[in-house]
């Protein structure tokens, strides 16, 4: 019995399956899945998601019910397909500031909409990381990393927009290099992104930043809009894009936000990213946005139009050169996935820490603070967030299980025909 293996991460189409784990109705015939594992079956094959990675296999792997013959299930373990991989750095995001420049409707740091309909909703509070802070953030860091029994560091710069903060960024990753050996990314709109601030923070281990688009230009300048004048921003992100591209070997991880307002100008938009920037420095990562944002909703369900338009956008980027990140298994936040921040933290920029980023920064949500630590157990168990919690879908758990299973099933069938897998 053969089972071919390609080790890969990520996520999408097609008629996708799911076994999901737990205690199987014959465990001798059905094996129990791995935490977090899913087997889908593809158009000609079924693909194995573990936590080692992916592997295709064929239907005398599988049960009649959908489950692992303990055959294929031994295989799978020996060759590391269950093994959790290890976590070698401490995962540390740091909002460098809370404020941002944009005005955006369905952000999850609104506090309320904007009452004239304009570009400046009211927002968490403002608060910007000091030299100070840094101190206090840091040496609570090499605590944790001593705890863990970790010595690499892994920096998220978040905000807010970290780049109303750029001294910030510049000083956070200067002091951790001497605590210890650090690499970094970051969540950034990119308006503040010029040559010379990228080219510094690339010299200090930024490596990769993700951006977002809203939709083609025309949708993208309505609702992603400069906070102060509501102004346009997709020519001004393209550009500082392609000069840092120019610059420094920063590789950009692009989402694309898919709601009602953006949906149909997604397919322009590919083609337009391609002819403008490098594809083979760019991830494009395709998104539908939760309902975040107080008072904003996202009508475009997980319907099989959608489905299907996420695996064309997958396909189209692929053409392109752009990389499309490989489905996986549902992997645990390393930062927020352990309640007790045993392997990253989130700090604000006032030293406060948060779960997660969907609460750093808000009132009532504080797990601690980087000078004392975190607070028992007992008084963070309700604000304890991890990734997805705070997302509200109109469908149930089910619908979007489905969904997921559909485009990733579809998106490793292509990667395989292809030749890509």
């Amino acid at each position: 019995m053969s089972i071919d293996q390609a080790v890969g991460t990520g996520g999408a189409l097609g008629l996708g399956r799911t076994v999901r784990s737990g205690p199987a109705a014959d465990p001798g015939a059905t094996p129990v899945l791995p935490s977090g594992a899913r087997l889908l079956e593809g158009a000609r094959n079924w693909w194995f998601l573990g936590p080692g990675g992916v592997a295709r296999l064929s239907g005398r792997h599988v049960t009649a019910d959908g489950g692992l013959r303990p055959e294929a299930e031994r295989r799978l373990r020996e060759s590391g397909m269950f093994t959790v991989p290890g976590i070698h750095a401490y995962a540390l995001t740091v909002l460098t500031s809370t404020h941002c420049n944009l005005g955006c409707g369905y952000c999850f740091q609104n506090t309320a909409q904007d009452e004239g309909g304009g570009s400046r909703p009211p927002r968490i509070g403002r608060s910007r990381l000091t030299s100070e802070t840094i101190t206090s953030i840091l040496g609570f860091t090499e605590r944790q990393m001593a705890a863990a029994g970790l010595d690499r560091l892994r920096i998220l710069l978040f905000g807010g927009e970290p780049l109303l903060n750029p001294r910030g960024c510049v000083e956070l990753l200067e002091r951790a290099g001497r605590l210890a050996p650090t690499s970094a990314w970051m969540i950034s709109n990119a308006t503040l992104l010029t040559p010379p601030l990228a080219r510094r923070l690339a010299g200090l281990g930024l490596s990769s930043v993700q951006v977002t688009f809203d939709g083609d230009r025309d949708d993208h300048d309505r609702i992603r809009i400069g906070r102060a004048d509501g102004g346009a921003t997709f020519d001004k992100i393209v550009r500082n894009l392609v000069r840092a591209t120019e610059e420094t070997p920063i590789r950009w991880t692009l989402r694309v936000n898919v709601s009602q307002e953006t949906f149909h100008g997604v397919d322009a938009l590919i083609d337009r990213l391609a002819a403008a920037l490098d594809p083979a420095r760019c991830t494009l990562y395709f998104a539908r946005i939760g309902d975040v944002g107080v008072g904003y909703a996202n009508s475009l369900l997980h319907t099989g139009e959608l489905a299907a338009s996420f695996v064309r956008w997958q396909r189209r980027a692929l053409d392109l050169g752009f990389t499309v990140s490989r489905p996986g298994a549902r992997k645990t936040c390393v930062t927020c996935g352990h309640t007790d921040g045993r392997y990253g933290a989130v700090v604000s920029a006032d030293g406060t820490l948060a779960s997660c980023w969907e609460t750093a920064g808000k009132p009532d949500w504080e797990v601690g603070t980087v000078t004392d630590g975190y607070l028992p157990s007992a008084a963070t168990r309700d604000r304890w967030i991890a990734c997805q919690d705070l997302y509200r879908f109109d469908e149930d758990a089910a619908t979007l299980a489905r969904f997921r299973d559909s485009v990733d099933t579809a998106l490793l069938d292509h990667l395989h025909e292809t030749g890509r897998l």
